[in-house]
């Protein structure tokens, strides 16, 4: 698990202990594999990791490690990220996770695909994607989202890093996989 704490510091640029969540070392990061409510396959509560017993159990034999070790990925990223001391949308802070699971390339065939998704903060692999796309416009964008987000979340981050509100963004990135034109209100348009 060493490794993939120093891997989501790589993703989010975090290169000192100051820079960090825990500006003390995270000497051990629990898992605990168990019976989890409301169907959940992983969950983070301060440095412990919880993993589903039936879910682990549903994994196919020639996904398994894949499956487990995206959860892995998942779930450390919660404990490293930054959340606007609660503040940030769920749907982004689970985005940026599997954002992280993508970058680590421990996903899934059949994950998110670009376009997918009817909002930018649905969260998780739809999130992520859109991330991506963001990442594509500035190089660094969700560190730098990730370290803004220290404090306090606002939307208005998006357009100090790209010079876009969230909703223009979202629209551009819709309309380069959906061939939805970018000059679109929205309104007028189904994703």
């Amino acid at each position: 698990m060493p490794q993939i704490a120093a891997f989501i510091w790589k993703i989010f640029r975090q290169n000192s202990s100051a820079e960090r969540r825990h500006y003390q070392p995270v000497d051990v990061v629990n898992l605990y594999v168990q019976d989890l409510h409301d169907g959940a396959l992983g969950e983070t509560g301060q440095n412990n990791v919880y993993m589903s017993a039936s879910g682990i159990e549903s994994f196919s034999p020639g996904t398994a490690k894949i499956q487990f070790t995206s959860i892995l990925y998942h779930e450390m990223t919660h404990i490293f990220q930054w959340a606007g001391e609660g503040t940030a949308p769920g749907g982004l802070t689970e985005g940026m996770a599997d954002y992280v699971v993508m970058k680590s390339k421990f996903y899934n065939e059949g994950y998110s695909t670009p376009g997918e998704g009817s909002r930018w903060d649905e969260g998780y692999g739809v999130t992520a994607r859109f991330l991506e796309y963001c990442d594509s416009l500035r190089e660094g964008f969700t560190a730098e989202l990730n370290k803004m987000m220290r404090k306090v979340y606002k939307e208005e981050y998006f357009n100090q890093l790209l010079g876009k509100s969230v909703d223009e963004l979202w629209r551009d990135y819709k309309a380069k996989y959906s061939h939805v034109p970018a000059w679109s209100s929205g309104d007028d348009v189904v994703y």
